[in-house]
């Protein structure tokens, strides 16, 4: 049976961020990454829509505006390095009603707070960077910018491997027992040993955070974030990032416009129920996840807390017109012959008995354990950083067993 010192479960950026940081700092611990796919980055990661984000929206002192912009700056240098093509396109927070304008100047009070190059513009200014976007003030984000994330995923993998990781793609989690000197993993391609484990396991975290003894308070719903693309000859509309004024009770963006670094401009996304945790196509289905998301209290009040906001997004699921429309407040001249069915994604959201959506990261540890519960946007911008925060984690679980000094000098 393989022995490893550290086996991470999950082969999204965050996983292979974890396993990059950990190893780039201490080269001598034996590391084994597990991801149940035939390929990395499959789920979230693949499904990213490449946005940098510069960490303008969250609450200061958060999880997620932390490890945004020390993130932010990683990614930037890993990309830089590696000669992986992004771009600081810019992007603006746009109010087209008076009403939002209050929403708008907490953004952007958070932006300044939270260290991030940003601006309040007028309706004329706003015109100048985007001539067909309509509103009445809006934020200029200059740092803002666009990536390929599955493009960083594969070289933190390729870096893994030269630096003595090892990568098994196909291999699924089936059960964890204690032991002794660690954990014993049952796989679907046989037994591990692991001394500390970390879970990253994205649509599936509180389920094996569940297998593996931990019962998280919160539990993961899908949201399948639905998005049409700009046809090439309406992609002059937009040149860079839009995006509305969002919701402050939800920690969704609102549907917005995006250039890829690959070319091309995403619309999107709308957020309803998936029906499978992996289910990209609005006809997959998995009862066993459907009676998950059900039969948890804390969807059920979720969805009587915002039952019409639930119904707004179900309604723009099942109408290009309605999807239009909301697409229409920030660039009226859009209509529904300029869009074409893009790829969709499923976003991991944890939620809580309460029927709260949890906005932050949320990183626990227990005995030699980490589990990442909850690592919803900006957690591809952030991963480098999150890796990092998990490695701090690790060692001292390492240097309790006698495998490395417990100091965290390189990280």
């Amino acid at each position: 049976m393989e022995r490893y010192e550290v086996v991470i479960i999950g082969g999204g950026i965050v996983g292979l961020a974890t396993g990059y940081q950990l190893l780039k700092s201490f080269p001598q611990v034996s590391l084994l990454i597990l991801e149940k796919e035939t390929e990395l980055a499959a789920h979230q990661t693949g499904h990213n829509s490449g946005v940098l984000h510069s960490g303008i929206y969250y609450r200061p002192g958060s999880q997620r505006a932390i490890n945004c912009r020390a993130g932010k700056k990683l990614m930037e240098e890993f990309c830089r390095d590696e000669q992986i093509p992004f771009e600081l396109c810019g992007k603006v927070i746009v109010a087209t009603r008076p009403d939002e304008l209050p929403a708008l100047g907490e953004i952007f009070q958070r932006g300044l707070a939270n260290g991030v190059a940003c601006r309040r513009i007028s309706a004329a200014e706003l015109r100048e960077l985007e001539p067909h976007c309509a509103g009445i003030e809006a934020i200029h984000v200059p740092e803002a910018g666009i990536v390929d994330y599955r493009m960083v995923a594969r070289r933190l993998a390729e870096h893994i491997v030269r630096l003595g990781g090892v990568i098994q793609c196909g291999t699924r989690l089936t059960g964890v027992r204690t032991e002794a000197e660690g954990y014993l993993l049952q796989t679907t391609q046989g037994e591990r040993g692991a001394r500390v484990l970390v879970t990253c396991a994205g649509l599936q975290a509180d389920r094996v955070a569940e297998m593996c003894g931990k019962r998280p308070e919160s539990r993961i719903v899908p949201f399948r974030g639905e998005y049409f693309e700009l046809k090439p000859q309406a992609a002059h509309l937009c040149r860079n990032l839009i995006y509305p004024v969002p919701d402050p009770r939800f920690p969704f963006l609102g549907v917005h416009f995006t250039r890829m670094i690959q070319g091309g401009v995403e619309c999107g996304p709308n957020a309803v129920l998936a029906l499978a945790r992996e289910g990209y196509r609005k006809t997959d289905f998995n009862p066993c996840d459907v009676w998950d998301a059900v039969s948890f209290v804390g969807f059920r009040r979720l969805s009587l807390k915002y039952l019409g906001t639930g119904l707004e997004e179900l309604w723009r699921s099942c109408s290009k017109g309605a999807f239009v429309a909301a697409l229409q407040r920030l660039m009226p001249e859009i209509t529904c012959n300029d869009l074409v069915p893009a790829p969709a994604g499923v976003r991991a959201q944890a939620v809580t008995p309460q029927g709260t959506l949890v906005d932050d990261f949320l990183i626990e540890s227990s005995r030699r354990m980490v589990h990442v519960l909850n690592a919803p946007s900006p957690a591809a911008t952030a991963s480098l950083q999150i890796g990092k925060t998990i490695v701090e984690r690790i060692v001292p679980l390492l240097a309790e067993n006698g495998l490395l000094r417990a100091e965290t000098s390189g990280l």
